[in-house]
């Protein structure tokens, strides 16, 4: 089995717009998601790996400092009573004594932020604490007081009672922050120290973690995304697939959608456009056949024009012919004779009177068809009329030869214009004497049915050939023309019959029947 380009054309556009629709919008959304993910996952661990441990150690010397000015106006508050801060933190350390603002400082330091903090009075050597790292952090100080400092050191803040430094321990292999100094009473040492070592190791654990989240977030949120995005694709594949139906002129199609959001207002108002289109495209249908009527119309004006003027010239030119050459043989002496020159000019006198006779029925015809020459409807006797037709026809019926039958002596009254009936029954009446063959008869009946009378003249003669029934009524059309042109016929004369008729919005016909043929029309009835 094979496809045609014509018929695989179609299926391949619909395959493709399938695929362009699975692989549009809603995919979009989705790799727009995984790649925002990713941004901001590479950013984070970018911010980690190079910005945290820097903020770490901010924090940290922000801490440090907040503990010294603490400490400081505690100190210089203590000497101002004549006091010494060493005194008060005794209460730290032993089992009975009261919790004091520094202390609870101390403490706070020690247990949240991971910091050591060793105080001792210059004067007395006083140490707090007195544990083991108190004297290790105790002998530190003194070393930094005396300028002994690892060149390794790292200077962050320089004042003119402490400093705060980042250095490096051998013992433990890392680096800590520490600050150290005198407090402003003057006679109170301190320094503080707090771990750094671990920062790096946290950043990696912390990069680490946030790559195993991270990860599984983009798979989920990419999932969760893949999905929900067809809450909002769908309505735009419907209005997609509208579309694609309007671009096929299927204005049957419409949106259905109840949603109030943009996709909403695009979908209502593509089905106003989709009404709209329709109905201007019916209008342009309606325009565009009225036009074709038109031109229609035209053409066939001009064709029956044409053929009016063909048959005119052709009807003109046998009469016109004899006229001519008889009045050349009068004028060069041919006829000698009275009786000759009687001859001629009775030959031009009634080619003149046919051509006359054509020309009165051609503006009767022309009046009739463009409707300038309307019925004047009155009620008459459509059998007395029949009778002063036949009365006024009788000469011409003897030299025929005819015998016409009708036997309507009552009256019968019709709705007609009376001067026109009268036309139409003398050319029923002609064309039957001019048709007469065999017995010679004509015979008229009036029928009548429920609101109308028909009427039919009946002639003896040859049947008209069938293919010709429906042309009679045709201007100039002739059966047999040498037989119409010797009794002087045009061919205009039915189709006079046929304007008139029309003209009442009757109608009228012919058929063979046996032994001859009848002609008929009908008119409303007067009853």
């Amino acid at each position: 089995y094979t496809l045609s380009l014509h018929d695989a054309l179609p299926i391949y556009l619909q395959i493709r717009g399938e695929r362009r629709m699975k692989h549009s919008i809603r995919v979009k959304f989705t790799m727009i998601f995984i790649g925002l993910m990713a941004a901001v996952l590479v950013s984070m661990w970018a911010v980690n790996s190079f910005f945290l441990e820097g903020f770490y150690a901010k924090q940290k010397l922000r801490l440090l400092e907040n503990a010294y000015e603490n400490l400081n106006a505690i100190a210089v508050d203590k000497e101002f009573q004549g006091q010494n801060i060493t005194e008060e933190l005794q209460s730290l350390f032993s089992s009975d004594g009261e919790q004091t603002e520094a202390s609870r400082l101390l403490r706070l330091m020690n247990d949240k932020y991971n910091t050591t903090i060793v105080i001792q009075d210059s004067i007395t050597g006083e140490l707090i604490p007195l544990a083991k790292d108190g004297k290790f952090l105790a002998d530190a100080l003194h070393r930094y007081i005396l300028g002994i400092i690892d060149p390794r050191t790292e200077t962050l803040i320089s004042q003119d009672d402490h400093q705060v430094q980042k250095i490096y321990d051998r013992r433990s292999q890392g680096y800590y922050l520490q600050s150290w100094g005198f407090f402003d009473d003057n006679r109170t040492m301190f320094i503080m120290s707090m771990p750094l070592a671990s920062i790096h190791d946290s950043v990696n654990i912390s990069n680490e973690f946030l790559a195993y989240v991270g990860l599984a977030a983009l798979v989920l949120g990419s999932a969760l995304m893949y999905y929900a995005t067809k809450k909002v694709v769908s309505p735009i594949r419907s209005l997609a697939a509208l579309s694609a139906r309007m671009s096929e002129l299927d204005f049957e199609a419409r949106y259905t959608g109840d949603s109030e959001d943009e996709i909403g207002v695009l979908g209502h108002s593509m089905n106003t456009l989709s009404e709209k289109l329709k109905e201007t495209i019916g209008e342009l249908k309606t325009a565009n056949n009225e036009l074709q009527k038109d031109i229609e119309e035209k053409i066939k004006i001009d064709e029956t024009r044409k053929e009016f003027i063909a048959n005119v010239s052709h009807e003109l030119k046998t009469p016109i012919a004899l006229i001519q050459g008889y009045a050349e043989g009068l004028t060069e002496g041919m006829a000698e004779d009275e009786d000759s020159r009687n001859y001629y000019c009775e030959v031009i006198m009634d080619e003149a009177g046919k051509m006359n006779k054509m020309v009165k029925q051609l503006l009767t015809l022309t009046a009739l068809e463009f409707g300038n020459d309307m019925p004047v409807m009155e009620r008459f006797d459509i059998a007395a009329l029949i009778h002063g037709i036949l009365s006024s026809a009788g000469i011409l019926l003897q030299q025929k030869e005819a015998r016409v039958v009708f036997d309507q002596e009552e009256p019968v009254w019709v709705w007609a214009d009376e001067f026109k009936i009268e036309e139409v029954i003398t050319n029923y009446l002609n064309n039957a004497m001019n048709h007469l063959e065999g017995e010679r008869r004509i015979e008229i009946r009036l029928e009548r049915k429920e609101k109308e009378v028909r009427i039919t003249v009946f002639n003896t003669g040859r049947h008209i050939p069938e293919e010709d029934l429906g042309n009679l009524w045709t201007k100039f059309y002739k059966v047999d023309k040498a037989r119409t042109r010797e009794y002087g016929g045009s061919g205009i004369g039915l189709s006079i019959v046929k304007a008139i008729m029309d003209s009442h919005n009757k109608s009228c016909g012919v058929e063979n029947v046996n032994g001859g043929v009848e002609f008929w029309f009908t008119v409303d009835s007067g009853i």
